[in-house]
């Protein structure tokens, strides 16, 4: 048995794999989460197993600048106290910035450090640790701006996802009404939330449909009244821990391409328009995307490219012609063949022996 920190923080995109990766490894191991308080939202059933190491977010600032390295510092001998009283063995870091006060903590007394990148391009954080990881863990070989000569540190996993999600019974909704889920995610939710007023609204005077919609808080009682006002049936709502739950009843998604959403919405056979965050670092969402673009699992759209019409044609046509989301159902099937939970658990088990 080993005792293992698993250092996340931000966004879901950070946190749902780190919870993912505490349930694969708690059983045989002792697990803990360090998390920056923008990640509780998403560990509240691990009370007692995370511990928060904030970290201020660097700022082009004299004065944000003065109050990074103050809190760089702190938040520093903090993961030291912690890791050391905890007698932590392992760190593995989900990437982002608010990773680095525990692994530079790890480095320091010389704990072994291993990386997850669940994006197909490898992170800023991720690429600083990379000469010092023991491992890193992908979805792929092929990850963008990850140099050549460390490939070999890769192990490669199916994409990691809570264990309640393997036992989800498969998309199959067979009601009258035609689902759509729009998630806008954390960031800019409301001009994305913008994009597709007008063609829902003309959508609805044709088509009997039904939307679930994940958007900001602020945003979150306009979006109620103009559903309301077009008389659309609807779920709005700004969080729901285990979004993959409304999944299955879902015909088609609309949604950004953070890793954790897409790859679950694949894994239970909704086809989806990506529309990719256009400021997203190293425009990470757009080769999250394409990845299964490639493959014929979805559509993908810049946020540039969509206006009212085009939507309004474009999900008219999909009510229209099952087909075009059966064909991208069959190809999310066969490439989920190999996905299941002991899967990964194998792997890891032989990764951090």
């Amino acid at each position: 048995m080993k005792n293992i920190v698993i250092s996340t923080g931000g966004s879901g995109g950070h946190v749902k794999p780190a919870i993912a990766l505490y349930e694969y490894l708690e059983k045989d191991n002792k697990v803990f989460i360090t998390t920056d308080k923008r990640g509780l939202m998403y560990l509240k059933n691990y009370y007692s197993k995370y511990k928060i190491i904030n970290l201020t977010k660097l700022k082009l600032n004299f004065f944000k600048i003065i109050q990074f390295i103050g809190s760089f510092i702190y938040s520093l001998i903090q993961s030291i106290f912690f890791l050391s009283q905890k007698k932590i063995n392992i760190v593995i870091s989900t990437g982002g910035y608010m990773s680095l006060p525990v692994c530079i903590a790890a480095k320091i007394i010389n704990i072994k450090i291993y990386l997850l990148e669940p994006n197909q391009v490898l992170g800023r954080s991720n690429l600083f640790f990379l000469k010092h990881c023991e491992k890193i863990l992908t979805y792929d070989d092929d990850i963008k701006n990850f140099p050549k000569k460390l490939k070999r540190k890769i192990v490669k996993l199916k994409p990691l996802m809570k264990k309640d999600i393997f036992n989800i019974k498969n998309n199959e909704n067979n009601g009258k009404k035609f689902s759509i889920l729009i998630i806008g995610g954390s960031q800019a939710a409301l001009k994305f939330d913008e994009l597709f007023n007008e063609a829902l609204s003309k959508l609805s005077k044709e088509h009997d449909i039904f939307i679930y919609h994940q958007t900001s808080k602020d945003n979150e009682n306009n979006l109620k009244n103009f559903y309301i006002k077009h008389g659309i049936e609807h779920e709005v709502f700004f969080f729901k821990e285990n979004l993959y739950e409304i999944f299955i009843h879902c015909n088609f998604a609309i949604t950004r391409a953070g890793a954790s959403t897409i790859n679950e919405l694949v894994f239970l056979q909704v086809p989806f328009l990506a529309i990719p965050f256009p400021y997203a670092k190293d425009d990470h969402q757009f080769f999250n995307a394409e990845y299964y673009f490639k493959k014929n699992m979805c559509w993908l759209k810049r946020e540039k490219e969509i206006s009212n019409k085009i939507l309004y044609d474009f999900l008219g046509n999909l009510i229209k012609n099952k087909n075009f989301i059966d064909e991208k159902k069959r190809n999310m099937i066969e490439f989920n063949k190999l996905n299941f939970w002991e899967h990964n658990l194998k792997i890891l088990k032989k990764t951090i022996e």
